[in-house]
């Protein structure tokens, strides 16, 4: 804009000099003849409206023409027009600004003409040609001086005959770079160009060149629409079709060769472990097709070579883009390596393929349609690469799920082969359930009651004893017997053989909800109890004899997968699985709702048995009967009390006579003090609960546990549930025991820091127990202490206790018995 209002001013100053040089002579001769001359030149049909018309149609051209050679060559046209020249030259410069080469609209558009035209070039420099000079100096040229000058001596490139004049301007965009060139020429007889003329010249070329830019930046944005939507139908065809590598390889070099316009391409996939490049999928030119028909397997030879051989291995190593336009020429060219896909090589652009920052594979585009592959093409197939190695990266997954699947499936085939139970199973408890005379009576055994032991039934008549408990309850004619039969021994055999959390333990939790029920008064509806049921004898599944805590320090893969409740989360899914096998589903006749319903009852109840989530559901329940607010009508308040049910029945064994209970509290501490062992070995510190070497707290710890945990738990389950008021008073028998044997332990720590001459601190008496207003009836202790209820046997469910936890357990159990703990 500054030059133009330069030349603007300059006409004015001419005007006025004119102008008073026709005012001191009197006449206005001179004017008239340059306004005869401006007429003789043409020049007047571009000013006023003629000139804004064909502006109007230049523009209109900028529109429908997006390629720049064109409009270069349109507006080259437009200023011979203007000026009335004789003839003219466009010029077009090459990506890298070393070479410019000659406009012709038949090379431009090729489908017009049925000839192939080539473009004649020059080297951007002085001492050639005018049009060279003036694209390496940036400055206009006007001169009669056509042939022989010092800078130019060529003169004109093209078309030279006979020029006698020459006017080459120069067309630089915004940032200063070179556009184009615009050569004007007049022949022998004719007028040189006059200053009027440059100026119109470079009027046109600077409104011009605004107009180009706008045009390359409309042009620019269209082409990057253009690959944004090729980009996203790459993604659309690679992600949505993954179904093997050979797949998306194909998809990939398909697209690439259509992004590029080559003629063919090869992808090389770098293989690590040899430090080659191979490929399988190569040569994918225009007359290939990339769709096999389906079911129909196309052979193909796989190719191998180095990576520090040929031309991909160069980009291999280095990650380096090459752009060669002769491939013979060019030093890294490997014939054994580079022809080994067989067709002439001329021209290529390879790039590497990345992920996670290392080379993956290398994509090689050979032979361009039109020319060498341009800078414009490296830069788009940089952001196509991308997409490349997402796609090899995706596809590379895709083959390995693929592969965990089938490995899955197996793996799940064994599993569910060894996880659910034989045939021989089956068989013998269903004989033994068909066989009525032998089958026990429950009413006779006196199965319903708190104090019952279940450890007394071996573990091979458990699941006779679940059968009949079930039967027991439930209706059978919504059930099936050989699928409960099933279910049963599958579930048994699904706990592991650690020392607490085994089938036993399963089994006894089971006959507690199977008491509950019974005493209950039917405060529970038929699906709440069938829930409560089931989820008691599936609540601790698969138990590794481990607590949450470690599962999450320990950081297993239970744990990544459930990030609370984690054991009771497995639990649950484990009970979902054994259901889901064949001939498993206990629950299949019940209607859609209800089976929808019992599931829902059977997850709420298993995530109850987590502690963590008990002392918030037996404060709701508290809070509720302490307001007097309590009602059988409000499902919430149901739903607490079922929670508050799962964590009695699970702690039950607390309310089992003193010899049961002191042998199964032995059993439970010794798979504590196994995870306190293991993680000592780990480098943590157990807590003191699990720390064997603090085994004679064990008392002591009873002691809190029962006051806080369990004690709570009963009292607030009888307020609510009428019959279980015996389980409190289990409860608070046993406490008295562990008391008296805290106490003892206790005095005992104080005598020896006696002897040991250390100063003794004043003993801490732990309260006795209050004694319940009514005196224990002797017949309830009789049937308790019958023969037929023997202790559990520890090693029945458990490895035999390590001598440290025996010796020291028994210590201090006997030691309270020989003082007289009853």
């Amino acid at each position: 804009m500054e030059t133009l209002d330069r030349w603007r001013l300059q006409r004015m100053k001419r005007q006025y000099r004119q102008q008073m040089n026709n005012d001191m002579s009197g006449s206005r001769r001179p004017n008239a003849g340059l306004l005869k001359r401006t007429s003789s030149l043409k020049i007047g049909r571009y000013t006023g409206p003629d000139k804004r018309e064909h502006l109007h149609e230049l523009t209109e051209q900028i529109g429908t023409h997006p390629n720049h050679l064109l409009l270069l060559y349109e507006m080259t046209l437009s200023i011979k027009i203007a000026t009335n020249a004789d003839g003219f030259n466009a010029y077009g410069i090459d990506d890298n600004g070393e070479e410019i080469f000659l406009i012709i609209p038949d090379a431009l558009e090729p489908e017009e003409s049925d000839e192939e035209v080539s473009a004649p070039s020059w080297p951007v420099c002085e001492g050639t040609t005018v049009a060279a000079y003036v694209a390496a100096t940036s400055q206009p040229v006007k001169t009669t001086h056509v042939l022989g000058h010092d800078q130019y001596p060529e003169g004109l490139g093209a078309n030279c005959a006979a020029a006698s004049s020459i006017l080459c301007l120069p067309l630089l965009r915004s940032n200063g770079t070179l556009a184009g060139i615009a050569e004007l020429y007049r022949t022998i007889g004719s007028h040189t160009f006059s200053d009027e003329e440059e100026e119109t010249a470079n009027t046109i070329l600077l409104w011009g060149g605004l107009a180009l830019h706008n045009a390359e930046m409309v042009d620019m944005m269209m082409k990057q629409k253009q690959l944004n939507d090729f980009l996203l139908s790459v993604t659309r065809s690679i992600f949505q079709d993954i179904v093997s590598m050979d797949t998306v390889i194909m998809k990939i070099m398909n697209h690439a060769q259509k992004l590029v316009t080559a003629d063919r391409a090869s992808l090389f996939l770098v293989d690590s472990k040899t430090n080659e490049l191979y490929a399988r999928i190569f040569d994918v030119g225009s007359d290939v097709s990339l769709d096999e028909p389906e079911g129909e397997k196309v052979e193909r030879k796989e190719i191998r070579f180095p990576m520090d051989r040929g031309i991909g291995g160069h980009v291999a190593t280095t990650g380096e883009t090459l752009n060669i336009k002769d491939a013979y020429q060019d030093g890294r060219f490997n014939r054994d390596v580079d022809l080994q896909t067989g067709y002439h090589t001329k021209t290529i652009l390879c790039m590497p393929i990345y992920n996670r920052g290392s080379v993956i594979g290398v994509v090689q585009m050979v032979n361009k349609l039109a020319g060498p592959f341009s800078t414009a093409d490296e830069e788009a197939f940089e952001k196509f690469a991308v997409y490349c190695g997402l796609a090899l990266h995706h596809a590379k997954l895709y083959d390995k799920i693929r592969r965990s699947e089938q490995k899955y499936k197996v793996a799940l085939d064994v599993l569910s082969y060894h996880s659910t139970c034989s045939e021989c199973e089956f068989q013998l408890l269903k004989q033994a359930l068909d066989n009525a005379e032998q089958l026990p009576d429950v009413e006779e055994v006196e199965l319903a009651r708190f104090e019952y032991s279940p450890w007394s039934i071996p573990d091979d008549v458990k699941p006779l004893y679940v059968i009949l408990m079930f039967k027991d309850l439930f209706c059978m004619s919504k059930f099936d017997m050989e699928q409960l039969i099933r279910f049963t021994m599958t579930v048994r055999k699904n706990y592991r053989p650690v020392p607490y959390h085994n089938w036993s333990h399963a089994f006894s939790v089971a006959h507690c909800a199977y008491t509950v029920i019974k005493i209950s008064q039917d405060v529970f509806t038929g699906l709440e109890c069938l829930a409560l049921f089931v989820a008691c004898l599936c609540h601790d599944l698969d138990h590794r004899g481990k607590s949450n805590m470690f599962m999450v320090k320990s950081s297993s893969p239970l744990a990544a997968v459930y990030s609370t409740s984690t054991m009771e989360h497995h639990h649950f899914n484990q009970t979902i699985t054994i259901l889901q096998h064949e001939g498993h589903n206990i629950f299949k006749h019940l209607s859609s709702e209800e089976y929808k319903q019992v599931l829902g009852y059977i997850k709420h109840a298993i995530l109850a048995t987590d502690l963590a989530l008990y002392f918030g559901n037996s404060d709701r329940l508290r809070e509720v009967v302490a307001k007097n607010e309590f009602s059988w009508e409000n499902e919430d308040h149901r739903e607490i009390v079922r929670a508050v049910t799962m964590t009695a029945c699970d702690l039950s064994a607390i309310i089992k006579p003193w010899e049961i209970q002191q042998e199964t509290v032995k059993v439970i501490f010794e798979e504590f003090y196994n995870q306190g062992d293991e993680e000592r070995a780990r480098g943590q510190e157990p807590a003191p609960m699990m720390d064997r070497r603090r085994a004679h707290e064990l008392p002591a710890n009873q002691v809190g546990f029962i006051s806080g945990i369990c004690l709570p738990c009963y009292r607030i389950l009888a307020k609510v549930i009428p019959g279980c008021e015996a389980m409190v008073e289990g409860t608070l028998k046993n406490l008295e025991q562990w008391k008296s044997l805290a106490n003892k332990q206790k005095a005992k720590e104080e005598r020896e820091k006696l002897l040991s001459g250390e100063t003794p601190e004043e003993p801490e008496v732990v309260p006795e127990p209050r004694k319940d207003p009514e005196p224990e009836k002797k017949e309830q202790t009789d049937r308790s202490r019958a023969p037929d209820r023997v202790l559990p046997r520890v090693a029945s469910h458990s490895r035999a206790r390590s001598s440290s936890l025996g010796d020291s357990l028994d210590a201090t159990i006997e030691e309270g018995d020989e003082g007289g703990a009853d």
